[in-house]
């Protein structure tokens, strides 16, 4: 399981997609990487951290800070970074259950998505929108 995780790069693609499509430098991307809410803290990422990111060396998950820091940095959507963070780190894929007509109401993080049948991924999905804890 723990090679399942390691092999996913969801985070690092998705940062080095930007930087690409943004034409940003590494020092530009740590210059920018700001938290928009609590921009006194400073930049959120060392250059040195995200060039191991995007060389495909181990680094530590982001914290909340951090991904809203890359996100405004990226000019992507927070989600989208959660997301891949998700993957990445914690192996987990990011189903959306829609009720009615095309409203999005429910997000799960799914292990092993990826591997179930399609049978399986649409009782999946059915669970999560019928399911009621009250």
């Amino acid at each position: 399981m723990a090679d399942e995780v390691a092999a996913r790069t969801d985070f690092a693609d998705l940062v080095r997609r930007r930087m690409e499509e943004l034409r940003l430098s590494f020092r530009v991307l740590t210059d920018r990487a700001v938290d928009p809410d609590a921009p006194d803290a400073g930049p959120q990422w060392a250059k040195g951290t995200l060039v191991n990111l995007v060389s495909g060396r181990a680094i530590k998950a982001p914290g909340p800070a951090q991904l809203r820091a890359l996100a405004a940095a990226l000019e992507v959507p927070l989600r989208a970074l959660q997301d891949a963070a998700a993957a990445q780190w914690f192996g987990m894929e990011t189903v959306t259950a829609h009720e009615g007509e095309g409203d999005l109401e429910t997000r799960l993080l799914v292990r092993r998505y990826q591997a179930m049948s399609p049978e399986d991924r649409r009782r999946l999905q059915i669970i999560a929108e019928t399911y009621d804890p009250s």
